[in-house]
């Protein structure tokens, strides 16, 4: 077998890989959700206790990365994406991380509807969720197009942000709730607005494999 075919095959592995914890990512998201939604306090703890796995995933990943870079020497074009995959998987490790800190919110808050505190929360949670996923596929169907629409709808999903801080003021004032909970509520609305974040990074880092351009500026 080639030096190439050998690179080759280990390239498919790492986006395997990859692939594989950003579904992973994703589909603890929508477990989250849907289990507050049920009333599944039971599968929220389960999340509540996944950390660690991501972190893993994320070393793996990294070790699979450098490996390519310091035994493989790729060329630009396999560097380019090798090194988003570097910085992609600490994206999906972080928002990995806020699903967790989300579920442990949800669970302090008694499993509360979130929609009561503010009736932009859901359609944020559902925003912040289409972001994620839309620049999962842009970043594997590399999808330069689709990867910039991601990082114009991250102004979407701040606004929502303020939105819900706003709401949250209005709460306090008319109807004298908690201010922990309003606290805690406003926390799981920042963690959406940082998944937002970090889809708006893995649309960047699309753009970069493709163009060797981070923000308009040559890196590779």
């Amino acid at each position: 077998m080639s030096p190439r075919t050998i690179f080759i095959k280990e390239m498919k592995e790492l986006s395997k890989n990859l692939k594989e914890m950003a579904g992973s990512v994703e589909e603890t998201y929508e477990r989250l959700f849907a289990s507050l939604t049920d009333k599944n306090e039971e599968e929220v703890n389960e999340i509540a206790a996944s950390e660690k796995m991501f972190g893993d995933m994320q070393r793996a990943i990294e070790s699979q990365c450098l490996f390519l870079i310091t035994k493989q020497q790729p060329i630009a074009s396999d560097l380019r994406v090798v090194t988003a995959t570097l910085k992609v998987v600490t994206d999906i490790e972080r928002i990995g991380d806020h699903v967790v800190d989300m579920a442990e919110l949800v669970l302090r808050l008694n499993m509360a509807d979130l929609a009561s505190y503010s009736g932009h929360l859901p359609t944020m949670i559902d925003a912040a969720k289409s972001m994620l996923h839309d620049a999962v596929e842009a970043f594997f169907g590399r999808d330069i197009k689709a990867a910039a629409i991601v990082v114009a709808a991250d102004d979407v999903v701040d606004e929502l942000f303020n939105k819900v801080k706003q709401d949250l003021l209005t709460f306090l004032k008319n109807e004298g709730k908690d201010e922990d909970e309003c606290i805690d509520i406003l926390m799981l609305a920042k963690y959406l607005e940082k998944i937002g974040d970090h889809a708006e990074n893995i649309g960047h880092w699309e753009i970069f494999q493709e163009t060797g351009n981070m923000k308009d500026a040559r890196l590779l």
